[in-house]
């Protein structure tokens, strides 16, 4: 009987049937013969290193055979980031989720920097007499002004100067060039604010499809470009005007102007309304409460500040937008944000996209703040992009990257303009300038309120670098000063005025100098103010209305002014005098009363010691209307609107 039975049919082969899990032995290597060690025996019988050494390969070519094959490799799936990311769920890579984070973390940090500095643009001490103690604030609060690039292109093409506070503003054009419009995404206060009350306040409209839509660019957001080659084009003819709309600037001025004054205003209110509760421990909380505020957030006392229902109305207003577009003020009308999109296109770092792996899911839409179009089959708009990098940490099919010299061929770098609108936005800007000034010329027939604050240079340079950003308003420690409404014309609009009735200037008070971030009010110190060693800083010159003062008009007593008069020697002198009076007491019926002499003092201006500081008018006691008012006539930065005739023409001959 044979010792192996007959072929399988499945096999074709006879013999040993083989484990089916393990490859079948390799066929038997012929014999290996005296040709390899020279004694002629058969492979495996010759023991010599010459046998051993032939027969090697053909070992090593067994035991490859006899090895497992290799499991097939699975292909990875991509680990989902949460159970609810949708689509192919591929995260976003860690670096861009920690730089999502930290862009939110420099957004509140630089935002409440903001607000700290903002707050601490006020003087709570007190002033000394003397010109010898030097008053300056601690802090550099201006510091978000002097590093605003838009702010110091307008000042160099208004005054052909840079000041120096403004080359601070070097370094975001620096960060802008090499990655984009950070500054917009990370550190704008104003938009961060924007971006705070569009989370924290959402819009019911903004849902859906609707918020899709809303964060497609549109061509409105041509608007902002075409609205900073206006203002660069009226500083060019000589007006620093598009600090109007400057977003630091709006920023301080609605902030330090409306929404301070309105907060400080409630807690007063709720203090005296706790006051009046006589329940002791209430009213121990809300004394320390107002003492801690006053002390860090708002002054002792009161602001006022003309003008402001507008300046709030225009806050809220732009705010409100956001419910219906998000960032619409960073999208529609910031020169500063369209200043930096011109510079982006330069950036070395940028957004690259793989448009074959787009769902269009549209997450990147949703969470999109620049209206940027980061979705995939159209071009990205780099000078639209704010650098929030949201796009890529929403996209769940890996189609964005972020990255440094990425590829360009899917965008658009430069902001897509129409040439003859640019021409016809510039050419307004320019024609405006002298179309305002016709009607209200600086140094010819400009209105007597218009007193501008000590240190300021002549009227037509002030327009040139006022950026109305309200620093030097908010700083001032009597509430003195005040944004021009049509005082000043068109072109002053929320420039700085001296309003007495409401506040004067402190004699030794130079703060409003210090935060000026444009050189409108220089930089002068307590002895050229106060005049020691020199001549006097004067703003303007108080007058008498002899009609309305008591001791002129009503042989009433009374010398409030005089004793007011800061200057030494006083500005205001008093002249005794016996004047008549009749009696209020009527001795009879029909009868005429006794006429009396009663001694008075009657003020008298003198114009070369008087600074016009407006004390003398803030204290006068006729309420309506002040019997000695301040004018700028006889300021000392113009050498047109003087009083005193002995340098001009008029005193020679």
């Amino acid at each position: 009987m044979s010792e192996y039975p007959s072929p399988l049919p499945w096999l074709e082969r006879s013999g040993k049937v083989p484990p089916l899990d393990r490859p079948p032995p390799l066929p038997p290597s012929p014999p290996v013969t005296g040709e390899a060690c020279g004694c002629g025996k058969a492979r495996g019988s010759c023991s010599t290193p010459e046998a051993v050494k032939a027969s090697a390969p053909a070992l090593e070519r067994r035991a490859e055979a006899t090895k497992p094959p290799p499991a097939a490799a699975a292909p990875k799936k991509p680990v989902k980031s949460g159970p609810k990311r949708p689509g192919s769920g591929i995260p976003a890579r860690p670096i861009i989720r920690r730089l999502v984070w930290a862009r939110r973390i420099a957004q509140a940090g630089f935002l409440g920097v903001f607000l700290w500095f903002l707050c601490a643009t006020a003087f709570r001490g007190t002033f000394a007499a003397g010109a010898e103690q030097a008053v300056r604030l601690p802090l550099p609060v201006e510091a978000f002004l002097l590093a605003d690039p838009f702010v110091a292109a307008m000042t160099l093409l208004s005054t052909h100067t840079v000041y120096r506070g403004l080359a601070w503003a070097l370094v975001i054009v620096l960060v802008t060039l090499v990655f984009g419009r950070v500054f917009c995404g990370w550190i704008c206060p104003f938009g961060t604010l924007h971006h705070f009350f569009g989370w924290i306040f959402p819009s019911r409209y903004l849902r859906g499809g609707r918020r899709v839509e809303s964060n497609k660019t549109k061509l409105w957001q041509r608007g902002k470009y075409y609205l900073m080659w206006g203002f660069l084009a009226a500083a060019v003819a000589g007006s620093a005007i598009g600090g109007l709309l400057d977003p630091i600037c709006v920023a301080v001025r609605a902030i330090g102007l409306g929404v301070l004054p309105a907060l400080q205003y409630l807690g007063i209110r709720s203090g005296e309304v706790i006051a009046e509760s006589n329940v002791r421990s209430l009213q121990t909380a809300a004394d320390g409460t107002q003492d801690v505020l006053s002390q860090s957030v708002w002054t002792a006392n009161q602001a006022y500040f003309h003008q402001t229902w507008f300046i709030l109305f225009f806050l809220v207003a732009i705010l409100f937008m956001n419910r219906i577009v998000p960032r619409f003020w960073c999208r529609a009308l910031c020169p500063l944000g369209a200043f930096l999109g011109v510079m982006s296109r330069f950036a070395l770092f940028g957004m690259e996209k793989d448009h074959a792996k787009c769902t269009d899911c549209n997450l990147c839409l949703v969470h999109c703040q620049g209206a940027d179009s980061p979705q995939g089959g159209v071009k990205h708009r780099k000078d639209e992009c704010h650098m929030c990098l949201n796009c890529e940490n929403a996209c769940p099919e890996d189609v964005i990257k972020f990255r440094f010299l990425p590829g360009l061929k899917g965008t658009v770098t430069k902001p897509d303009l129409e040439r003859r609108t640019v021409v016809t936005a510039a050419a307004a800007g320019v024609v405006a300038v002298p179309a305002m000034r016709i009607a209200n010329w600086p140094d010819k027939a400009y209105s007597e309120k218009v007193i501008r604050p000590p240190g300021a240079v002549e009227e037509r340079e002030f327009l040139e670098r006022c950026i109305r950003c309200a620093e030097c308003m908010k700083v001032c420690p009597n509430n003195a000063l005040h944004p021009a409404f049509f005082e000043a014309g068109v072109e002053g609009l929320w420039t700085p005025i001296l309003i007495p009735r409401i506040g004067y200037c402190e004699f030794s008070c130079v703060l409003c100098g210090q935060v000026c971030p444009t050189g409108a009010i220089q930089k002068i110190d307590e002895k050229q103010k106060m005049g020691v060693g020199q001549k006097p800083i004067s703003m303007g010159t108080a007058m008498y209305d002899q009609g309305r003062c008591l001791p002129w008009s009503m042989a009433t007593p009374c010398i409030v002014c005089e004793e007011f008069c800061p200057t030494s020697p006083k500005a205001i002198w008093a002249e005794e005098v016996d004047v008549p009076k009749r009696d209020d007491k009527y001795t009879e019926k029909g009868q005429h009363a006794a006429m009396l002499t009663v001694k008075v003092q009657r003020p008298h201006v003198d114009p070369s010691l008087c600074v016009g500081c407006g004390a003398c008018e803030k204290v006068c006691p006729i309420v309506d209307k002040p019997a000695v008012y301040v004018t700028n006539a006889g300021e000392t930065r113009s050498k047109t609107n003087v009083i005193l005739l002995e340098n001009t023409s008029y005193g020679q001959g």
